[in-house]
């Protein structure tokens, strides 16, 4: 996927993308790969993450490329970090075109009975109000401008979860975030989508269940790739090339959308 030509489809734009480093592993991250693919596409890429090493390393690989970007830090869930991601990029760029928020965690998730309320606040807190924040500091810029496309990263596990309550409760807050966000700026020709990702093999996913189950990488592939329809997980190319059309011109009458990237998973019943 990652091989696919997209040259001039983002031409001129700028775009930010949250949580754009990456833990460590062999294969991409979602934010990483969207930040890529957005500046193969030609786009100027605002790369934040709340570790500079890492958003670092991801504009080291846009340049290389021969792309434009910049790294930021920032803690997307507070307020004034995320007004400084906006502000630093109207005064670096002068616009925002698009947005990707894809900062997410599980730690300390558990069903009801056992989760703590500090797990709660901060799975939530980073997970759905972070998006809303920078959504939020975004806006104004879009809305001078008359355009603009956001792209909430969500999962697959806000439709139809198991045992995380709180990171599932957050992704479905998020849906309807995303819902609620794409009627309230449709006139003022912004869009918002968000993409609902299913079992994708990223290095978050894989290192980190891995460990916290004490089976190796190979054997947690093996068991995720048999619960998807299609035979194999996802990549994060998959949900950057989703996010780059619900950012481009081709998605252009598509705002409000709920787009499931998971291999058929979320199509059965029961």
């Amino acid at each position: 996927m990652s091989g696919i030509d997209v040259a001039g489809r983002l031409e001129g734009k700028v775009a930010i993308i949250c949580g754009a480093g990456q833990t460590p592993g062999t294969t991409v991250g979602n934010g990483k790969a969207c930040a890529l693919l957005f500046a193969r596409a030609g786009a100027s890429v605002v790369c934040v993450d709340r570790d500079l090493d890492r958003a670092d390393a991801t504009v080291a690989a846009i340049r290389e490329e021969g792309g434009d970007a910049l790294a930021l830090a920032a803690n997307v869930a507070k307020a004034d970090e995320a007004e400084k991601i906006a502000r630093v990029t109207l005064e670096t760029y002068g616009r925002i075109d698009g947005l990707v928020n894809n900062v997410g965690i599980g730690a300390g998730d558990a069903p009801a009975k056992h989760l703590t309320e500090e797990a709660f606040d901060q799975i939530m807190s980073v997970n759905f109000k972070a998006a809303w924040l920078v959504t939020k500091a975004c806006l104004p810029a879009m809305e001078k401008q008359g355009a603009g496309a956001i792209v909430n990263i969500s999962s697959l596990a806000s439709l139809a979860g198991h045992h995380m309550m709180a990171y599932e409760t957050s992704k479905a807050a998020m849906n309807r975030m995303t819902e609620a966000v794409a009627l309230s700026v449709a006139r003022k020709g912004i869009r918002c989508n968000a993409i609902l990702p299913g079992l994708i093999d990223t290095p978050m996913a894989i290192v980190g269940i891995s460990k916290q189950r004490g089976v190796t990488q190979e054997q947690l592939r093996e068991e995720r790739a048999a619960m998807v329809p299609m035979g194999h997980m996802g990549s994060g190319w998959d949900v950057a090339h989703a996010a780059l059309y619900l950012v481009g011109e081709e998605s252009s009458f598509v705002t409000g959308v709920l787009l499931r990237v998971d291999g058929g998973q979320g199509a059965r019943r029961g």
